[in-house]
């Protein structure tokens, strides 16, 4: 029998714990923020993650920020933005964006073809843009609400909505199809590491401005997403215009 290796077996449990805590929502008092009531629990797990982001992620991508080349940085940061334009496509398609969709999929196909697999970000030079699309945008799109605020193991802030559609698009990830367990888990661990020491300087500079850096960070990402989803609506075909 093949077995199929599930890499977020948290995920459903989590959901099941989101949902028990909402029930338990009262006990946030009548102050809490109405699009906030699993704050109690987001705030233990936001604790969680910054005690593993500062004994192990953040040491790590410091130290591969500043031992790993500028060219080499670039063609790993390349190479996972290459995959994830296939995501792109897929949202775009859902979406009812041919442009969008026409151009990431000829971004994937120029740059994993003549850009060595992604390395080389060829499409941009050609004048193909890269818009990036996740699943979460494309079930806002068509009105699905984002649900209370929810901060994932490991991966952050997010909303029921988002969590329900990273959870997806986790499933399709082209790195999980690898059959090679120790390449796939390379993979993984490379992933993470450039991603956030992508943040880093944006992490040192939150840290140092917000006083309330959970507050901070749950009100950004809000706006950040409900903006997204706005613009999506505004820009969508297939959707009434906000006047009608």
């Amino acid at each position: 029998m093949h077995h199929v290796t599930r890499p977020f077996p948290w995920f459903s449990r989590l959901l099941v714990l989101a949902s028990v805590a909402t029930l338990a929502a009262c006990a946030s008092g009548p102050n809490a923020n109405p699009r906030d009531p699993l704050e109690p629990f987001n705030r233990g797990m936001t604790d969680v993650n910054d005690a593993v982001d500062g004994a192990v992620l953040k040491p790590v991508a410091t130290v591969y920020r500043d031992i790993t080349p500028d060219p080499v940085r670039t063609g790993v940061n390349n190479f996972f933005q290459n995959l994830g334009d296939v995501w792109s496509f897929i949202n775009a398609t859902l979406q009812l964006r041919p442009r969008e969709a026409a151009e990431n999929f000829l971004r994937f196909n120029v740059n994993t073809v003549f850009g060595v697999a992604g390395l080389f970000d060829v499409a941009s030079e050609m004048g193909l843009e890269r818009t990036r699309l996740d699943f979460g945008q494309t079930l806002g799109r068509w009105g699905v609400p984002s649900g209370p605020y929810l901060v994932l193991p490991l991966f952050g802030p997010s909303s029921i909505r988002d969590a329900a559609g990273f959870s997806i698009e986790s499933r399709g990830d082209l790195v999980q199809g690898l059959s090679d367990i120790p390449m796939r888990n390379s993979l993984y661990v490379l992933r993470a590491v450039e991603t956030r020491a992508n943040l880093l300087r944006a992490t040192n500079l939150l840290e140092g401005a917000a006083l309330d850096k959970y507050s901070f960070t749950r009100d950004l990402y809000l706006q950040r997403r409900e903006s997204q989803i706005d613009d999506l609506k505004d820009k969508g075909i297939g959707l009434k215009d906000a006047a009608d």
